[in-house]
């Protein structure tokens, strides 16, 4: 069975919002910053860090290195930094006091693999999420005992208690202790090294994609693992955004040992979770559904090539409220898979 896409509307975030004359506002969202005065050197594991302005990626690529400046970029010499509005917190996960989560995910078998990196094409999408829930598409990259989790996690969210807003925004999120005491979200706090200077990480997403329509709205983010320095660099198509520090992550240093890719969802207190991707099931028809294309990892040895379907494992906890369909690899789409629902009260 081929799925076929009709058009992908390669959607470089931003261009978009130049085009529709919002660049004002996006610029109002960021503060330029020092490159070297940025929130990740306050880290005290980073008081010593050099800037890594150089990454290996280990096949070929057809990129024009060239910065190209625009309105939305800071001046050379600096980066842009989000800034968290008032009445917004950021807050750690998995933990007791923020149950009820649920996911409808695939992920690699925990079989000792190591996984230096992942990437996949994400459609984008806008839900209705109520002040305190949320809604995501990510890859998540983990190593380590569940009480010393290493994760890092990337991809777009709807999330008013972060943002303030019911916007869909490229997100990032990390912790290095099972989501105790380190981490957060985007640069709310030391941890993650900004390179790009143009505003990516919690600008939102001016497009998203329509319910049916043959044009979809994509991101394509993904995170390696330089092998050189032992640093995890974000990307977005052909883009190096920043990247973490290896010293930040006690197990991840040595690499990943489970990629998982798909949805995640936090329920209300009432016990309404709010919708995952579309909002609607998935189905056959890539335009009736959220979907990941070109699902990757690389290998132990750098290398991207597609998840292999003995190592893909299906996973989602509440049937009833989000599911996830694999459809294996096809010339068209690479290894890809639907997955979604309408949420509503899938217990906690």
């Amino acid at each position: 069975m081929g799925l076929k896409l009709v058009f992908i509307l390669f959607s470089y975030l931003f261009l978009t919002q130049i085009v529709e004359g919002n660049s004002d506002s996006i610029l109002q969202e960021f503060d330029c910053v020092d490159i070297y005065k940025q929130p990740a050197f306050q880290h005290p594991l980073l008081k010593n860090h050099k800037i890594q302005e150089n990454f290996i990626f280990h096949e070929n690529h057809n990129t024009n290195n060239k910065y190209k400046e625009n309105d939305l970029s800071c001046p050379k010499g600096t980066v842009p930094i989000f800034k968290q509005k008032n009445g917004t917190g950021n807050f750690h996960q998995n933990t007791v006091e923020y149950s009820g989560q649920h996911f409808a995910t695939i992920e690699t078998i925990l079989d000792g693999s190591i996984y230096r990196g992942a990437e996949a094409m994400i459609s984008v999408h806008n839900v209705t999420v109520q002040n305190n829930q949320y809604s995501k598409s990510q890859i998540w990259l983990e190593n380590g005992p569940r009480s010393e989790l290493n994760s890092i996690q990337f991809g777009w969210a709807v999330h008013p208690r972060l943002y303030g807003d019911t916007l869909t925004r490229f997100t990032i999120y990390w912790t290095a202790d099972g989501y105790k005491k380190t981490g957060c979200y985007n640069t709310n706090c030391p941890g993650f090294v900004v390179t790009c200077r143009d505003p990516t990480i919690g600008s939102y997403i001016s497009r998203s994609t329509i319910y049916g329509d043959k044009t979809t709205v994509i991101i394509q983010p993904q995170v390696f693992q330089d092998g050189f320095t032992g640093n995890w660099a974000l990307k977005n198509f052909d883009e190096v955004i920043g990247y973490w520090p290896k010293e930040l992550f006690p197990h991840l240093k040595q690499g990943a040992s489970l990629v998982r890719y798909g949805g995640n969802t936090f329920t209300s207190p009432n016990g309404i979770s709010p919708p995952m991707g579309n909002g609607h099931f998935p189905v056959v028809d890539f335009h009736r559904s959220s979907y990941f294309l070109h699902v990757k990892v690389r290998n132990s040895n750098y290398q991207l090539v597609d998840i292999k379907d003995k190592m893909a494992r299906r996973y989602a906890d509440s049937y009833q409220c989000y599911r996830v369909s694999y459809w294996g690899y096809f010339k068209s789409n690479g290894v890809s898979f639907s997955f979604g629902g309408p949420g509503g009260s899938c217990g906690i």
